[in-house]
């Protein structure tokens, strides 16, 4: 399906009322000045997809992403436009300079807004722009500075987004390197410890959450970390005495009074995270998912059934796919994975590494809204594909040029040895993306050097088998060898196979 198609087709009927994109332009504008971003931000995304060469739209939209802190989705809005659109709209400078120093580049916060003051020195944002470069340029001995500061926010992003997406050991290499180049960054400790906690390295996770408190005391975050990793282990008793502690903590900050309330409904304190959570409400707080799900939760669990569904009403504006997870769902208890959302799904057919590419169309195979997924205006166009990854869409997608360009089959069977992984490790978890990214990592590795796949479930078998070995988490070659139906020699041979693709 082409994604800037205007042409709808269901059950064989084309529909005769096709809104134009000025006609979702004008709803979007009209959900802004109503202060409802969440409307603006759906209408203004529909009418783009319409209208992709209308600068007007695209800068709206990436107005409106700033005001929802989607601060990198904005700047290449306003960045497409002065590159392709109309470099005439110099107030796009402005903003993206206004977006870095949101971000903390001030390196780059600061050459645009002066690109801005020399291009348009009468225009709208003029105050304002000088007002940005007093702010971040007020002395001049700490512009040395600026570029330490702009490296060290740009890795700790692209390290935040592979943890996110899952590839939590690629994730780990980068954080490790912040640490060692700046050991006073205190949040990659409690990242890089998230990360070893997702491989299920709980030993490693708990040593670098000590050495940050052994170093830093009263980091709240990392406190807190440490308290959701006692509560998975079950030491119930050293949590405990840690909650004494946290139940006693008073914090000014708005980011931590979160992380306060989240912690406490994640490990199931519900009455103190709805305390600090709806307080928050209280004081205008605007916050993400993540905060209307745990302000939901723990006010369904505490009693307060109308604040719990207002805060779910205003979650699924913000993630549709959680719709059918409300606490009050009696089906809600069922496993919820990867497959069903769209927004992760996406942010991995996007990413710089293939892996996570060919994983994104792996898990577009496995959900119920692939047509939703292959339809959003953030899906890839074709144009930007790889010839492997149009190989595999096309094969998920059952097209006929599945064989024409896959003749031997070497795609298919990519697949297949995901498929078995998947029978036994479904639904998609943050933990078991790991295993799906390494074997597509292994396969990619594997296919430079002539490797042949033949024996899937030995390849299935074997990546498994390493995956637990990598997380220091004992399992049984005979166990394995048992599930995928092969025999331990066989096993141990394919193991050294996968061993040699993941040095």
């Amino acid at each position: 399906m082409a994604k800037d198609s205007k042409v709808r087709q269901e059950n064989g009927v084309v529909l005769s009322f096709l809104p134009t994109g000025e006609y979702y332009f004008n709803k979007g504008i009209n959900a802004f000045h109503r202060h409802d971003l969440a409307g603006a931000k759906k209408y203004l995304e529909r009418a783009i997809q319409l209208e992709p060469y209308e600068p007007m739209i695209a800068c709206q939209l990436g107005l409106v992403y700033m005001q929802l802190e989607q601060y990198q989705e904005s700047n290449d809005l306003f960045k497409q436009i002065l590159d392709e659109l109309d470099p005439s709209m110099t107030e796009c400078l402005y903003f993206l300079a206004n977006n870095y120093a949101e971000l903390g580049l001030f390196n780059e916060a600061k050459n645009y807004a002066t690109t801005y003051i020399e291009k348009d020195a009468f225009g709208e944002f003029l105050e304002d722009a000088e007002d940005l470069l007093y702010i971040i340029g007020a002395e001049d001995d700490a512009e040395d500075d600026y570029p330490i500061k702009d490296e060290l926010i740009l890795k700790q992003d692209k390290a935040r987004g592979l943890l996110e997406s899952g590839n939590f050991e690629k994730a780990i290499e980068i954080f490790n390197s912040i640490i060692k180049d700046f050991p006073d960054f205190w949040s990659a400790y409690n990242n890089l410890a998230l990360g070893y906690f997702y491989l299920g390295d709980m030993k490693k996770a708990a040593r670098i959450l000590e050495e940050l408190l052994e170093k830093n005391p009263g980091n709240l975050h990392g406190i807190c970390n440490l308290a959701v990793f006692l509560y998975h282990q079950r030491r119930d008793e050293e949590l405990e005495a840690l909650l004494e502690g946290l139940e006693k903590v008073q914090p000014i900050l708005i980011e931590h009074k979160y992380k306060l309330g989240a912690t406490f409904a994640l490990i199931g304190k519900y009455q103190q995270a709805y305390n600090w959570l709806n307080k928050l409400k209280k004081y205008g707080f605007e916050g993400d998912s993540s905060y209307y799900y745990w302000l939901a939760q723990s006010a369904y669990y505490t009693g307060h059934e109308q604040t719990a569904k207002n805060a779910w009403k205003h979650l699924i504006e913000l993630s549709p796919e959680k719709e059918g997870q409300e606490p009050w769902n009696e089906n809600q208890q069922k496993p919820i994975g990867f497959e069903d959302h769209i927004t992760s799904t996406l942010k991995k057919i996007r990413s710089e590494y293939m892996e996570e590419r060919l994983f994104g169309i792996f898990i577009i195979s496995k959900s119920k809204r692939k047509e939703e997924m292959i339809s959003h205006p953030d899906f890839k166009s074709l144009d930007e594909f790889s010839l492997t990854e149009k190989v595999y869409l096309a094969h998920v997608l059952e097209s006929e040029l599945k064989d024409q360009f896959d003749p031997d089959g070497m795609i298919a069977r990519a697949h297949q040895v995901a498929d078995l992984l998947y029978e036994e490790h479904h639904p998609i978890s943050a933990e078991s993306s790991g295993l799906f990214l390494m074997w597509f990592s292994i396969f990619l590795e594997g296919m430079k050097k002539g490797q042949e796949y033949s024996n899937l479930k030995a390849f299935a078998a074997a990546t498994e088998y390493i995956w637990y070995k990598l997380k220091h988490e004992k399992k049984s070659q005979q166990e394995i060898s048992k599930r995928y139906q092969i025999s331990c020699s066989t096993l141990q041979k394919y193991a050294k196979i996968i061993l040699q693709y993941c040095q």
